[in-house]
């Protein structure tokens, strides 16, 4: 199989990341220059209001915007008796930077213990943890989407490459996507050699499996590098603000999805290639080859024929492969994905043309979702099959097509009705909205109203206008179409409300005027604007 990641910045407004197997688009990420990112992270936040009801807390962390913080999210370092102290909570921060940055002067070897470590069953209230005004150390784990702030948390994570520095977790872990048994002991071993920092935790990410102490170790010394920055930066500002940033989409793609099962990496852009590869020798030097400068003239996505399924990601309808599609509706906080057979015609019987048709869509359905960035709540509508062994072969196929994606996901069993149930992991906003706004026609319905409905609305508002005595005249104003169907329809009822209310009627329409335009402009005799109640 062949993969290759293809990263265009020729405009410096807008940053898009390809992830291409055998040719074919399997992953985007697009980010705006314009639109600001949180995710990953860390500040210095002040608690400006605590809700009880929801045990939550909202933060202002220097943004102009709050970040909800609720206690499920809340590092027991903050559980003290008498209360949350802030100054006690710095000063172990500032500890654990002082060992960090002794670890990483030190050559020698130390204690090789893993430390205990983890988060109490029985949480207090969050009004007995914190006050307003209370300063608290927090990261951003999900953006904010709507009206809703951003999502916080104080179980502080750092990814590297091959690690994740958690303080709060306090002991070395190895990740539960490395499965092999023997692997795993080999990376607590090599862990424990790497003698983290007593109080300091690490995670073994899922990237380093199989790879040598070395790599490890080289990887934990940036990280514990990084942790004395923070922690120093954490000491120099007393005001809501940043303390981290999270690296650029370019470097952080890199190196949370770059493996060596991608044969290249293209970059179009002179200065952004200058900064991978320098992230590269620093990280991952054994790759570095794999990084390649994109000089012709020919765009780069355009090359690899990438524009037009671009444009195609948000339609409704996905066709699949010998015919059927599915239809893709997302809503606030669910999405509804339907499964249709339209021309798809098998040889078979209808059982096996159905499970062949699922098979089809619950591979394509992982993809869709990968590339659109939709989370949440979503509901699949497989077409019905009796056999029981063809429905669980159509949750182990979406399963095997979700385990690759970076987002957490759990999926239920078939349900009674024939839909499959599941959650994705949602960091921020769908692809969708970040490209496109709500329309101002439909206000993002989908739909507008008629222009048959529109003229019964213009006829409501103009009885209700006739009743007014002060009003002389009225104009309304329209779109062309619905102009035309009060013209040609209402007509006598116009003429009628006319002769009740003793004023005077004018219909303008304009096509350059939305479906659902409606304005009434009514004056007395004295030209003097009249509001009515509508």
């Amino acid at each position: 199989m062949k993969k290759e990641m293809l990263i265009n910045v020729a405009q410096p407004e807008e940053s898009r990341i390809a992830i291409l197997e055998n040719g074919r688009l399997d992953e985007l990420y697009i980010e705006r220059a314009s639109q600001e990112t949180y995710a990953g992270n860390i500040y210095r936040g002040k608690i400006v209001n605590l809700e009880p009801s929801i045990q939550a807390a909202f933060v202002d962390f220097g943004v102009g915007r709050n970040g909800f913080l609720h206690i499920s999210d809340v590092e027991p370092q903050y559980f003290r008796q008498g209360g949350y102290d802030p100054e006690e909570v710095m000063r172990e921060s500032d500890e654990l930077a002082q060992k960090a940055a002794q670890r990483a002067r030190e050559t020698g070897r130390g204690n090789k213990q893993a430390f205990k470590g983890g988060r109490p069953r029985n949480k207090p209230p969050i009004q007995e943890i914190f006050k307003r005004g209370d300063e608290v150390l927090v990261q951003v784990i999900k953006e904010g989407i709507g009206t809703k702030g951003p999502t916080l948390s104080t179980y502080i994570s750092i990814p590297g490459r091959y690690l994740v520095l958690m303080p709060a977790l306090g002991r070395v872990g190895v990740s539960r996507k490395i499965e092999d048994e023997d692997d795993r002991k080999r990376l607590r071993r090599c862990m424990l050699n790497c003698d983290p920092p007593k109080g300091l935790g690490f995670i073994v990410r899922t990237a380093g499996a199989e790879r040598s102490e070395k790599e490890l170790s080289r990887d934990l010394d940036y990280l514990l590098r990084l942790w004395s920055s923070i922690v120093r930066r954490l000491k120099e500002t007393d005001q809501p603000g940043v303390i981290y940033e999270e690296s650029d989409m370019i470097i952080k793609t890199i190196r949370d999805i770059f493996s060596g099962d991608i044969d290249a990496i293209y970059i179009d852009e002179k200065e952004a290639y200058e900064k991978a590869r320098d992230f590269l020798k620093q990280v991952m030097p054994r790759f570095t080859d794999h990084l390649k400068y994109y000089e012709d003239s020919e765009p780069l996505f355009h090359k690899y024929h990438l524009e037009e399924e671009i444009a195609r990601i948000n339609q409704r309808h996905v066709p699949l492969p010998g015919g059927g599609s599915i239809v893709i509706d997302p809503t606030e906080a669910l999405v509804a994905i339907d499964v249709n057979s339209g021309s798809f015609r098998g040889e078979k019987s209808a059982e096996d043309n159905a499970f062949r048709l699922n098979i089809a869509a619950a591979k394509e359905i992982a993809r869709q979702l990968r590339l659109r960035d939709l989370g949440g709540v979503i509901v699949n509508d497989f077409i019905d099959m009796r056999k029981e062994s063809h429905r669980r072969k159509v949750e182990n196929t979406l399963r095997d097509a979700m385990a690759k994606d970076r987002g957490r996901t759990k999926i239920l069993r078939t349900s009674p009705f024939g839909l499959v149930e599941m959650t994705r992991q949602r960091i921020r906003p769908s692809l969708k909205r970040s490209i496109y706004q709500d329309c101002p026609c439909c206000e993002g319905r989908g739909v507008v109203k008629k222009a048959e409905s529109m003229s019964i609305e213009v006829i409501r508002m103009l009885s209700l206008a006739c009743r007014n005595e002060h009003i002389a005249r009225v104009t309304v104003r329209v779109n062309d179409a619905v102009a035309a169907a009060i013209n040609n329809n209402k007509r006598r009822e116009i003429a009628d409300m006319e002769d009740r209310g003793k004023m005077t009627v004018q219909i303008l329409g304009s096509e350059g005027l939305y479906p659902e335009h409606l304005e009434l402009d009514c004056r007395d005799e004295r030209g003097e604007k009249v509001e009515i109640d509508s």
